[in-house]
């Protein structure tokens, strides 16, 4: 449970920033949490209503922070949660290595994504900017609306140092409502949250053009096996990707039209082109540049990733049923006793 006393940073006021300052300072025995974001503007206007109905609708409680200025809090923080986007994850650890952050703050990477243009996981990154402070990343079917309603969830939490893990653990799971598992595998953890939002746009798709269930349950049982041979060359381990963070997390996101991704791939079935389906759900849809790095890293690597190909295709390219579906279904026959082979 949170712990009272407890003081926790969470940078990014997005969806995501918004839930976990939210969920971390509710109750009497909340701690104490505040919250930044990149944008001034959206903070002074928080502190003015204390709530917010675009992208979600959320009422924070009096007790979270409002800050501008991240030198007077940083002092004495504990955590700091990064709830930015993966783009923004470097530009945030670099601020806060330039405001000389005190080593023993633990950062948790909330993001889930690939840095595009480096093609690193984020918690290389975070180590490459902030190499001396202890780190870890959560993980796993987080949909922030249902969470905001008081609907209960589970997740992962994960650090090479198991003794970080399991003390973030008991620092961060709120009884009744958020539990967190603790996990070793940094490397599977951080790739079963990217690499299931590609497969959440497939989903999307597929609900749009009405396929069927049949279709939809094939193409996210083989979408699992990509998943998991992609995470497994990157060093992952394969139990991970059955978990939380994994299937978990995929069963979620690909299910649910609360899932930004999976609206980027409705409408995309619907004729809109990209910069139409971003413009119109107006928030960000980490699925989007995931695909395009995956889909650069498959290459590198000489994975076979039929979906995330098709996906990017149809990102990028040519949206089209034809090439999305038929080319999937045209595919040589194989075995599926083959191991993680599609």
């Amino acid at each position: 449970m949170t712990q009272p006393g407890l003081k926790i940073g969470v940078m990014g006021a997005g969806s995501w920033g918004l839930t976990l300052a939210w969920l971390w300072a509710k109750g009497s025995t909340g701690a104490e949490v505040w919250l930044w974001d990149r944008n001034p503007e959206k903070i002074q206007a928080l502190r003015e209503n204390r709530s917010v109905t675009f992208p979600l609708t959320v009422e924070l409680p009096e007790s979270v922070n409002l800050v501008t200025d991240l030198v007077p809090v940083l002092a004495g923080t504990d955590v700091i949660v990064l709830a930015v986007t993966a783009e923004g994850t470097r530009l945030a650890c670099q601020l806060l290595a330039k405001l000389g952050l005190a080593t023993k703050t633990i950062i948790v990477n909330a993001s889930k994504g690939i840095e595009l243009a480096s093609l690193k996981r984020l918690s290389q990154v975070i180590q490459e900017e902030l190499p001396r402070n202890p780190q870890a990343v959560m993980s796993g079917p987080t949909l922030a609306k249902e969470i905001l309603h008081g609907l209960p969830t589970a997740a992962s939490i994960a650090s090479e140092d198991l003794d970080l893990a399991e003390l973030l653990q008991t620092m961060l799971s709120r009884d009744y409502q958020f539990r967190l598992y603790s996990n070793p595998d940094v490397t599977g953890v951080e790739l079963g949250g990217a690499l299931k939002n590609i497969f959440a746009i497939s989903s999307g798709y597929i609900a749009s053009k009405q396929l069927g269930d049949n279709a939809r349950a094939a193409l996210l049982t083989r979408g699992l096996a990509e998943m998991t041979r992609f995470s497994l060359r990157m060093g992952a381990q394969e139990m991970t990707l059955y978990g939380l963070s994994g299937l978990g997390d995929l069963l979620a996101t690909s299910n649910s039209p609360l899932s930004r991704n999976y609206q980027v791939g409705y409408l995309l079935a619907q004729g809109l082109k990209l910069p139409e389906v971003l413009a119109q759900i107006r928030v960000t849809a980490e699925g989007v540049p995931t695909t395009q790095a995956v889909y650069q890293l498959a290459q590198k690597l000489d994975l076979d990733m039929p979906i995330t190909q098709e996906i990017n295709r149809a990102l990028f390219d040519t949206p089209s049923e034809e090439l999305l579906i038929k080319s999937l279904m045209s595919r040589k026959l194989k075995s599926e006793k083959m191991t993680l082979s599609l």
